[in-house]
């Protein structure tokens, strides 16, 4: 039986011990393969394996590690979040296997709000298709207040967000990439243009959605994205868009990050692409072709 994939978010970026604790947590239960950490996003990002009941077991002892060591009342950084665990995906590494993780994300929010006494929210395949912007919109406090006015409710847990910890958005959902765009000689104005210009729902690329962040330790701005569907948007064709949106602003692209790992299939695609070879696709890689037999 094939594994199950998890990524989820945490609110640090900075405390390496937190960071540790929270991995170890994780390792004691499910196959680690990447961390990954920004201090001015100040979040980190945590990719792991595993069957079922090791998906689940590792994320609850993660989230509690999270709700014990980080304190949301503190937490100053780039990115939008609701809780110190923010997001809890689980990722089924192939289509037909989304039912799995539905049913294993279900759990996992259930005993997220039970034991840890979380208030946890739905997203993705669990939550009408809504994504985790829809909870984060205004921050903790404006969650809050939805929430008190009954404008949404927790699927699992209390009613009020922790006051050190927040709130768990937890869902499943196809598997995604986690891609950064840096900026030099760029304001924070353009990079929020620039994300307007590539992003779904400004009329960008399919799937794509996208946010101008700054990032005053690395002296540069970003377009930080979630490609949503890398066959309908690929990543050669974001860049190069983002490339061309940049210099007609008098800006250049500074260097690209990857959040995590990515499938093999768009790594194929973006070779076969700069390489100009007719036809490239993943079935061309040789190790994939190993695997595969």
């Amino acid at each position: 039986m094939r594994p199950l994939e998890s990524v989820p978010n945490f609110s640090e970026g900075r405390d390496r011990t937190t960071i540790d604790a929270i991995g170890a947590a994780v390792s004691a239960h499910a196959r680690l393969l990447d961390v990954h950490s920004d201090p001015d996003h100040n979040r980190s990002v945590f990719t792991f394996v595993g069957e079922e009941g090791e998906i689940a077991a590792a994320l609850v002892a993660a989230v509690g590690v999270a709700k014990e060591r980080i304190d949301l009342r503190r937490h100053e950084g780039a990115h939008p979040r609701i809780g110190a665990a923010d997001v809890v995906p689980v990722v089924p590494l192939a289509p037909e296997d989304m039912e799995r993780a539905r049913e294993c994300a279900l759990a996992v929010a259930r005993r997220i709000g039970e034991q840890l006494e979380l208030p946890v929210f739905l997203y993705g395949e669990l939550g009408d298709g809504r994504g985790p912007a829809f909870f984060r919109r205004g921050g903790p406090d404006e969650l809050q207040r939805r929430v008190d006015a009954s404008e949404l409710a927790p699927a699992f847990g209390p009613g009020r967000l922790d006051a050190r910890a927040g709130g768990v958005i937890v869902g499943a959902r196809r598997p995604l990439i986690a891609f950064n765009v840096n900026l030099r000689d760029a304001t924070i104005d353009v990079a929020r243009e620039i994300s307007a210009a590539v992003r779904e729902s400004s009329g960008g690329f399919p799937g794509v959605r996208a946010l101008g962040l700054e990032l005053p330790g690395a002296g540069v701005v970003q377009v930080s994205m979630n490609v949503e569907d890398w066959e309908a948007a690929a990543l050669h064709d974001i860049v190069a868009r983002i490339e061309n949106e940049a210099h007609t602003r008098g800006a250049e692209i500074a260097g690209s990050e990857l959040v995590g790992l990515m499938p093999a299939g768009a790594a194929a695609a973006a070779a076969g692409a700069l390489l100009r070879i007719d036809g490239f696709d993943a079935s061309r890689v040789l190790e994939l072709r190993v695997l595969d037999s």
